[in-house]
């Protein structure tokens, strides 16, 4: 029952002596009760529990119809489960698609689990001495009663960048499967391998000219977005009126004429409203186009479910407008397209253009650096245009005195290290392990050298930001109302592609996402090029002076509540709410959030 939202449509067991295996299912391909799961092969001796589609599955099916395989069914899991019975782990290879699985062999009393190659769909594990326990999500870990020992470790790294870093999770016991990464589970025995790396650009190097290149991105993604969609429900795109989700659209739109698009909207907040841009590509697209426009009333009215559904500490605050996003297209469509990846893999990002200036920097760079202590001492805040442009050159000029490494690891925060650990007790700091954080932090940054190419740091993004924040806000928020969002930027033929290009294919002085802008420029109407770049925010710092104001101060992080629970310190905690309501509030709000979320997480949770 944990996971009933996730899959709304049926759920089965198969339970034996030693073995259960649950599924819940959202009917997408293949509707009908015989593509239902767990499923087995005819012999009776494989069985699968799949979450995902394998959008290359009718290529799949027909080669291995032409070897003798018959098909009970049309959907994508038998072929999946049988591609596996032919190749075993050599199948994984050969997926175009999304996907946690488990395929259980009953006569060798094995498992074999896998996921995707960027880590679109979760898949969480525990392994001990009696036991092995896995799920989409942490609520399934939870309802067995596994040891809930909080891994501080893990804690420390959420209060500086807001998510908890896999393979870790909050919790010691449990891990997650990294993207690109299968298990096999024996008895008694588990072996994690890896089955894809994102390709370094010396061993694909493919010196293609920026016009083939072109040529082959629009080639690649226009088949990725074809191959996305296949459905048997209703399918549509969300627009934000960004450059990555109108490509989607105007490529979806060429092969399903009658898309409907959706966007959400601010009514209160004019400088993050960007529906008039969603409307102007959906008229010249001609889609059938929904807005979602919302009041701060709207957005605050759904604070608490989606504070309740999150079921490990996640405190990109933006999940509130992806949740309620999905739960407004939820409501015309089962399937929607989205831009996600784009901005990891062809910088799109402040920061990339930041690291792009530090990378080529000249007098301007170093002017800026010299006036640390100017930018330090103005106003900072993300609520206006000149707060939030003091913010980002304090920023910029402490990130210059930084090595590649450490600069990406504070641009990738809201908080320092010291500022995240000095937020500990005395008590809780004993419990916490310096030299296991520093491996940790090491292994994330493992693809960013000394001096660092805006290569090493797309990869890293791709490997860090994007999986365990973008892709888990996306598919924790969209399952929370059955949606399945599908991600054409990340078939791994165009990622591959991309990681294949120079630098400044992607990113120069002038262009961020360089080769994507230029590719498709005749396709979208001139008014979406050469505008600022605004994030997918929640009014926070406002809705903490305010409406949520009691929430914090006299409720979740109140004196009483934190003394009582005895992992964080008071004085520090206090320090943060009055910079809140102080002229100087800078990122504070986001710190503040990240707390929010744990503090809800730990009172429901533990």
């Amino acid at each position: 029952m944990a996971l009933h939202k996730r899959g709304p449509d049926f759920q089965d067991v198969y339970i034996d002596e030693f073995v259960g295996l649950g599924h819940r299912r959202l009917s997408i391909i293949d509707t009908s009760s015989v593509a239902n799961q767990p499923m087995w092969d005819r012999d009776k001796r494989y069985c699968i529990v799949f979450n995902g589609e394998i959008f290359n599955y009718q290529d799949l099916k027909k080669n291995l119809e032409s070897q003798g395989v018959s098909f009970f069914s049309s959907s994508d899991t038998e072929v999946l489960l049988n591609l596996y019975i032919r190749e075993k782990e050599n199948c994984l290879n050969q997926l175009n698609g999304f996907f946690s699985f488990c395929i259980y062999d009953r006569q060798e009393q094995t498992f074999f689990l896998a996921r995707d190659r960027y880590g679109i769909k979760p898949l969480l594990y525990l392994f001990d001495e009696d036991k092995f326990l896995f799920g989409s999500e942490m609520k399934a870990m939870i309802e067995y009663g596994i040891d809930k020992e909080i891994d501080y470790q893990s804690l420390h790294t959420y209060l500086q960048l807001n998510y908890t870093t896999a393979s870790n999770t909050i919790f010691t016991h449990v891990k997650k499967l990294l993207p690109g990464h299968y298990l096999k589970v024996g008895r008694k025995k588990i072996e994690t391998h890896a089955y894809y790396t994102i390709p370094k650009r010396e061993a694909g190097n493919q010196n293609l000219s920026y016009e083939a290149a072109k040529v082959k991105l629009k080639e690649l993604l226009e088949d990725s977005v074809q191959r996305r969609l296949i459905s048997d429900v209703p399918l549509g795109a969300f627009l934000s009126g960004g450059v990555d989700s109108s490509v989607i659209a105007a490529l979806a739109v060429k092969h399903k004429p009658d898309l409907h698009t959706f966007s959400i909207g601010f009514r209160d907040e004019k400088f993050f409203d960007e529906t008039s841009y969603a409307k102007l590509v959906a008229k010249h697209l001609q889609t059938e186009h929904t807005v979602f426009s919302l009041t701060n009333d709207d957005l605050l009215a759904h604070v608490n479910s989606v504070l309740d559904y999150i079921d490990e500490p996640f405190a990109d605050s933006s999940a509130l407008n992806v949740y309620i996003l999905s739960k407004e297209t939820r409501k015309h469509a089962t399937v929607a397209l989205s831009g996600d990846g784009a901005d990891e893999l062809l910088g799109g990002y402040n920061k990339h253009a930041a690291f792009h200036r530090i990378i080529n920097k000249g007098w301007q760079e170093n002017l800026i650096s010299s006036l640390a202590p100017v930018w330090k001492s103005l106003p900072q805040s993300r609520n206006s245009f000149l707060s939030n442009r003091f913010r980002q050159l304090n920023r910029f000029a402490e990130g210059m005195k930084l090595t590649g490494k450490e600069r990406y690891w504070q641009w990738a925060g809201f908080a320092k290290e010291n500022e995240a650990l000095n937020l500990f007790t005395e008590e809780t700091k004993q419990k916490f392990s310096q030299q296991e954080y520093e491996k940790r932090k090491e292994e994330l940054l493992r693809f960013i050298p000394n001096h660092e190419s805006i290569g090493d740091i797309l990869t890293t993004d791709t490997s860090l930001v994007l999986p365990n924040d973008m892709l888990t806000k996306v598919d924790l928020m969209s399952m929370a109302h059955g949606l399945e969002v599908r991600v054409p930027f990340l078939d791994y033929r165009l990622v591959n592609l991309i990681f294949s290009l120079p630098d400044d294919y992607k990113i120069n002085r002038s262009i961020r996402k360089r080769i994507l802008q230029d590719t498709f420029r005749d396709v979208l109407p001139a008014q979406l090029y050469n505008r600022p770049k605004k994030g997918f925010e929640v009014p926070l710092l406002k809705w903490f002076r305010k409406e949520l104001k009691s929430m914090i101060m006299d409720d979740l992080l109140s004196e009483k509540t934190i003394r009582e629970q005895g992992i964080f310190d008071y004085a520090e905690i206090e320090k943060l709410k009055l910079q809140l309501m102080s002229s100087n509030p800078q990122d504070i709000h986001a710190r503040i959030w990240a707390l929010v979320v744990f503090q809800w997480w730990w009172r429901k949770y533990m």
